[in-house]
Formats: C-alpha cells, sequence, structure tokens
C-alpha cells in the first residue's frame, strides 16, 4: 500500500508530506497505481520548482519513499502559488485514493 502523509500548519498551509510503500496493483513495470501516484507527485514538485522560485527540501529512496519539506517563511504571493499546486495535487491523490482505496491511503496531520 502507498502511504501519503500530508502536512499542515495551523493555518491550514501545506508545510509537506510523505510518501511510502508500494501499491501491489500488479507486477514492477506494470502497476498503474503506482505510475499514477508517482506521476501526480513528481509533476507537482517539478510545477513548483519550475514555476515558483523556492526549492522544497526533497528526500527520495529506492524504496518508494518520497518526503518535501516547503521552506518557511515565503513571501504571501508565492506561497499562494505553492499551496495552489500542491492543493491540485492532493485532489489528483484523493481521487486515486478513491479509485483504489486497498492500495493508496493519504492521511493529514
Amino acid at each position: 500500500m502507498i502511504r501519503i502523509q500530508v502536512s499542515r500548519t495551523v493555518n491550514g498551509d501545506i508545510s509537506g508530506f510523505t510518501m511510502q510503500g508500494h501499491a501491489q496493483f500488479a507486477d514492477k513495470g506494470e502497476d498503474i497505481v503506482c505510475a499514477g501516484v508517482s506521476a501526480v507527485a513528481f509533476g507537482s514538485l517539478n510545477a513548483v520548482i519550475a514555476l515558483t522560485p523556492i526549492e522544497p527540501d526533497i528526500t527520495m529512496e529506492e524504496d518508494g519513499f518520497l518526503e518535501c519539506q516547503l521552506p518557511y517563511p515565503m513571501e504571501e504571493e508565492v506561497k499562494k502559488q505553492v499551496q495552489l499546486l500542491l492543493e491540485g495535487m492532493i485532489v489528483s491523490l484523493q481521487t486515486i485514493e478513491r479509485e483504489y482505496p486497498e492500495f493508496v491511503k493519504i492521511k493529514f496531520i
């Protein structure tokens, strides 16, 4: 199972997230759940890096672990852009979770 944990500030802003595990939906190279989750996460992080002036602190490991922590403080306009991109990521991940609840679990803290 892919476990996703999204951290929010007291104001509700996303401050970071972690993903770990594998969906085990299909054999390696054919697992559409893993591929979908990975595409959404990496696409969103690439968008943050390409479209905003911030560089998130990203840790990746070969065992399926991904962690992203956002730098603080941020200028208000930059923060709005980053939050919109990451909220879009959450919506996409929740769509996958609804379709494949036995393979993806999202938790908010």
